[in-house]
């Protein structure tokens, strides 16, 4: 058993990468305030986003593992307006994307240690630990640190859950009209945007395959590679759900209110899990708390230049697939390091103007992202099911149509966001 063990953990690269980006700011914040506000009420609306999301994500390492080309060589071949649309949904996400992930990382850090930085000033330095990492160990240490962080992160979270259960099973277990009624529907988009993660992460997924397999000197079967997927998307989901379990055991019915400040937020989470769990979770909850969100910080920061790096390639020219020739979307790559200061850079500058407000600079970047999923999901399904993908790794008729009625359902909710917030 032990050597089939090794095999299989050594297979799991880009699912546990997909957890470490997904498990973050959606979970942390963004979970733990539904349960906050509409105790496991709001657990129907996790299960949903994760389950209306599900084939959209999977396409990316499918994608990858079948045709040996990352999905955006799929973008390129259904025509450059696929590019230039996916170029426009990036470039108009990822300042406030990597911002968002950087500055609750930040904010944890310091509330953590009491230290004196300020938080923009601490997203800086995370940043620039973030690049070390990714520039002297590259795919493999990032892979290593995500799989460590996720794991640890797991265990961490799976205790503190079983402590809360009690709490949070006293609370509501049917949504009340205010939560899926004006304010609250606003609310309850800004929480599906995220969760498990962004659209875009697909496209990072199927890289990252293709990182692994030139690391490593050969592509995954798409067995192995969907079997890497299922057991990082089934982790987001689950640690979503303690989350939620989390933010209703100690906040809902406590008539507390969650800080608007990114600082104020994270000594307000530690210390009520404290008061209500017992002292001695404080350093369980922290760890937990800093570990979600600086791997999420940390793939951000490697998936948005290594995309870029790809995209701007293929509006010139197609793809090779993978072993054809060296990667050219690594962290090796010049272009890459310039995609990647540009990212740091309006990053930080965001976070300057911005001003410190934690509830609205992440409700920004999820919101953007909830409208702009509908889109990204449609080009995968249009990808996958293209002719280059060989005929046994296609989509069956079921998978088809559960593609399409999630997208279907995803187009439905923005437009009904877009009536609720523009049509008074």
């Amino acid at each position: 058993m032990r050597p089939r063990l090794a095999r299989t953990l050594k297979a799991l690269g880009p699912g546990v990468l997909f957890a470490g980006t997904a498990v973050g700011v959606s979970h942390l914040v963004q979970a733990t305030r539904a349960g906050a506000s509409g105790g496991l009420a709001l657990a129907g609306v996790i299960v949903l986003a994760h389950v209306m999301k599900y084939p959209a994500f999977r396409f990316g390492p499918q994608y990858a593992a079948a045709t040996g080309t990352s999905m955006l060589e799929g973008y390129r071949r259904r025509g450059r307006w696929a590019l230039g649309l996916y170029a426009a949904l990036t470039v108009g996400t990822m300042f406030t994307v990597q911002a968002a992930v950087t500055f609750v990382t930040a904010a944890l850090l310091i509330a953590f240690f009491d230290l004196g930085l300020s938080p923009v000033t601490m997203s800086a330095l995370l940043l620039a630990l973030s690049y070390g990492i990714l520039r002297v160990g590259r795919f493999p240490w990032l892979d290593a640190f995500i799989k460590v962080a996720v794991g640890a992160l797991t265990v961490a979270t799976l205790i503190a859950t079983a402590l809360a259960l009690p709490g949070a099973l006293e609370t509501a277990w049917v949504p009340s009209p205010a939560l899926v009624a004006g304010a609250g529907a606003l609310s309850l988009a800004a929480l599906v945007g995220w969760m498990p993660s962004a659209i875009d992460v697909s496209i990072w997924q199927s890289l990252w395959v293709l990182a692994k397999a030139e690391a490593e000197g050969s592509l995954p079967t798409v067995r192995a590679s969907l079997l890497d997927f299922h057991v990082g998307y089934l982790t987001t989901a689950l640690l979503a759900l303690c989350f939620l379990v989390l933010g209703a055991s100690v906040f809902a019915g406590g008539g507390v209110e969650l800080a608007a400040s990114a600082p104020a937020f994270a000594a307000q989470l530690v210390d009520l899990y404290a008061r209500q769990l017992g002292a001695f979770s404080r350093p369980l909850i922290a760890a937990a708390a800093f570990l979600a969100m600086f791997s999420t910080t940390l793939t951000v920061a490697d998936g948005f230049p290594r995309a870029l790096t790809v995209l701007a390639r293929r509006f010139r020219d197609p793809e090779h697939p993978a072993g054809a020739r060296p990667s050219q979307a690594e962290p090796r790559a010049p272009r890459y390091w310039t995609f990647a200061m540009l990212l740091g850079t309006g990053s930080l500058a965001l976070l300057a103007f911005a001003g410190g407000s934690l509830r609205q600079l992440v409700d920004l970047a999820t919101t953007l992202s909830f409208l702009t999923a509908p889109a990204l999901a449609a080009l995968n399904h249009r990808a996958m099911t293209g002719p280059e993908v060989p005929r046994g790794a296609t989509p069956g008729p079921a998978l088809r149509a559960f593609s399409l009625a999630g997208i279907a359902l995803q187009a439905l909710f923005a437009v009904a966001y877009l009536a609720i917030r523009f049509g008074g």
